[in-house]
């Protein structure tokens, strides 16, 4: 059995806990991340901080952690001084990191949540290498070829890291859904996928149920659902992620403050809550946890509560 398919079966059995922001968490220790390449600048600088930061998810109860290559890119790596060897490397590394995290912590029997750890390779959306809050817009002007060459490089590279899927999130638009699902396809590598959204629709405004459906029909894909969205919107969205997928959900909300790419700040107000997780739950959801601004503390609080979720099998689980 693949590592995609035992991640499958397991979600089958009982919804899975994810962790929460990793740039958050790093920031909370003092790190400043400040640059183009966020969280992803300390895999070249201090890779050991990242590692901390995943074992602290796994104490709180985390079962998948997701990789710190969500802004990382060949272009962006290059821009710093790395060569193509060294910038594949540091790609290669946050699976690393994330895989050392997971063996530290496996054996903890005291820590909510212990038992199998999985680690999902992070891919994030073509407007995060741009550092300017497009992924939030998706209003990038460029056709589904050229964000097909654009991941392409990458995701060759990361599917090869030794993750156990692809987390494809924070995806505002159908072209680049439309191009990373040809790509997954073209590679043959396990992924679930993961928009963001606002009102309703697309960060770009396009009707999220057609979005959805278009990984019907993609055996790759594990789940499908959002993350980086309010928590209050978090519930509708993994419904109609679930039927028009025919998948089970993946949903993983922010804090529920906004992020503003000009002053490169959070605003708002959190909403944020682990009691909403059963809701998520009975409407689909087989992968729970959070996103930006949602820390170790909301994560144990979620994975304490994960034993009264509902139980049962929403939408079909891939055996790949």
């Amino acid at each position: 059995m693949t590592a995609a398919a035992g991640l499958a079966r397991a979600m089958a059995d009982r919804p899975l806990v994810l962790d929460g922001g990793l740039a958050t968490l790093l920031e909370a220790h003092g790190h400043d991340l400040t640059s183009a390449l966020w969280s992803a600048q300390l895999l070249v600088q201090n890779p050991g901080a990242i590692t901390a930061a995943h074992r602290e998810y796994f104490r709180a109860g985390a079962q998948v952690a997701i990789t710190a290559s969500y802004q990382a890119s060949l272009p962006g790596l290059a821009a710093i001084g790395l060569g193509r060897v060294e910038a594949e490397q540091a790609l290669r590394r946050s699976v690393d990191l994330a895989r050392t995290a997971a063996a530290d912590g496996v054996n903890e029997a005291t820590a909510p949540g212990s038992g199998p750890r999985w680690v999902a390779t992070s891919v994030g959306p073509y407007g995060a290498a741009l550092a300017d809050g497009s992924e939030y817009r998706g209003d990038y002007g460029l056709t589904v070829r050229q964000l097909r060459d654009w991941h392409r490089p990458r995701l060759e590279i990361l599917a090869d890291a030794g993750g156990d899927v692809l987390a494809i999130e924070t995806i505002p638009c159908a072209a680049e859904v439309e191009a990373l699902l040809t790509e997954i396809q073209a590679l043959d590598a396990p992924a679930w996928l993961s928009l963001t959204c606002q009102d309703g629709r697309t960060r770009a405004g396009e009707r999220v149920d057609e979005v959805f459906a278009m990984a019907a029909g993609v055996d790759q894909v594990i789940a499908v659902g959002v993350n980086c969205v309010e928590s209050a919107e978090a519930a509708d969205l993994v419904a109609a992620a679930a039927e028009n997928s025919g998948k089970p959900a993946v949903v993983y909300p922010n804090s529920g403050e906004d992020w503003d790419a000009q002053a490169r700040a959070w605003a708002g107000r959190a909403t944020f809550g682990p009691e909403h997780a059963a809701v998520w739950v009975a409407s689909g959801a087989r992968l729970v946890g959070g996103c930006c601004r949602v820390g170790p503390q909301a994560i144990r609080r979620l994975a304490r509560s994960a034993p009264g979720w509902p139980a049962g099998t929403p939408g079909s689980v891939s055996s790949r």
